[in-house]
């Protein structure tokens, strides 16, 4: 599947990154950001595509930090564009938005709440863009061929399936990493989103916990499964993030977990290919 004029993704080729802070917290911070993870994925001959979300509307809280909201937070992601020549992903909220936000990213993704709502999923069909969907919490694996065939109505089949994790009681999930194998048999590409499957939605009360420790390992465990991609929000500093502090990756740690994820994609694919 073609995301832009020069990355192509399968579950069979070299993984590619989305990665970024989880929500624009400045245009100073994504810009940071946005540098020092091409930097890493330029010395890794990693694909990069740089995410970054202009809303969170979902969040636990009236009073939350939601995001400098969709025009300047494009405005934004035009900058990073520009500026270091990535392609840029982000999530949108109302069906209206589409076609406003396909306008300057390269890839549009349907947030993990709204995964069944067919006037979303019609919607991104019709940019006409390439689609990351983010298996719904309360979704199984095999329900996604409903989703697919909702985008497909519209024409459009570039669509990415994302698993990230399912709701384990109240305020917690587990992965299932047999969702990867089943998804992988609807014909599309599969990225594991290793930051959101670790958190623990509204444990806090008036905002999510997690578990960030356990984030590299699910995705070294999803890249020994064999995926397309993988999804990780990254942050300069997490403890001060104005979202998803406890789940998001520190930027300085990254490149390390990085060149661990691409020697297991390395050593999995090769195998598959000699087989």
């Amino acid at each position: 599947m073609k995301l832009t004029n020069s990355i192509s993704v399968s579950n069979e080729d070299q993984f590619f990154l989305i990665a970024g802070p989880c929500v624009i917290e400045s245009e100073k911070q994504v810009l940071q950001t946005a540098r020092e993870l091409k930097e890493i994925t330029n010395r890794h001959n990693i694909e990069l595509i740089f995410k970054s979300s202009f809303d969170k509307a979902n969040r636990s809280s009236i009073s939350s930090y939601r995001g400098p909201g969709m025009e300047r937070g494009l405005e934004i992601l035009q900058r990073v564009k520009d500026k270091y020549d990535l392609p840029v992903i982000t999530d949108f909220h109302a069906p209206e938005q589409a076609e406003a936000v396909a306008d300057v990213v390269d890839v549009l993704q349907v947030p993990a709440f709204l995964s069944r709502q067919t006037d979303m999923l019609t919607a991104a069909g019709e940019t006409g863009l390439p689609i990351n969907v983010k298996k719904g919490q309360f979704l199984s694996a095999d329900g996604m061929d409903n989703v697919v065939n909702k985008i497909e109505s519209t024409g459009n089949e570039q669509v990415m399936l994302c698993e990230r994790g399912a709701m384990f009681g109240y305020n917690n999930l587990v992965v299932d990493m047999r969702n990867l194998d089943i998804m992988k048999e609807l014909g599309k590409p599969v990225v594991f989103d290793t930051t959101h499957s670790v958190q623990r939605p509204g444990a806090r009360g008036d905002s999510s916990g997690g578990d960030r420790q356990f984030a590299p390992t699910l995705a070294r465990a999803a890249l020994g499964a064999g995926v397309a991609g993988i999804f990780a929000e990254v942050h300069p500093d997490p403890p001060s993030a104005k979202c998803d502090a406890a789940t998001q990756l520190p930027l300085d740690e990254f490149e390390s977990l990085v060149k661990k994820w691409k020697a297991i994609d390395d050593t999995v694919k090769d195998s598959e290919r000699h087989d």
